[in-house]
């Protein structure tokens, strides 16, 4: 769902909204009630829910340690290229 920011043009009130894109457009304040509250253009935020992909592969955490050098560059180890061949 994404988040969009507002800003009142009256009184500069300024918040972030959690909005569905099907929801209609934020048009009254909440601060001074006055129809001059506008949604700006900003950097694009969202927010995950639920269990998918991300919460496994992207989500915090540290990466393994790479090898020191022990896998060849194919990474096949089929022996089709120069490092394979050579063992």
């Amino acid at each position: 769902m994404p988040i969009y920011e507002y800003r009142c043009d009256s009184c500069g009130y300024q918040k972030e909204h959690l909005r569905k894109i099907s929801d209609p457009q934020l048009t009254t304040c909440p601060e001074c009630g006055k129809e001059s509250y506008t949604k700006l253009l900003s950097a694009a935020g969202f927010q995950l829910k639920g269990n998918g992909w991300y919460a496994t592969d992207f989500k915090g955490g540290s990466k393994p340690a790479a090898k020191a050098d022990s896998t060849p560059p194919c990474q096949g180890g089929s022996g089709a290229c120069t490092p394979c061949a050579a063992n």
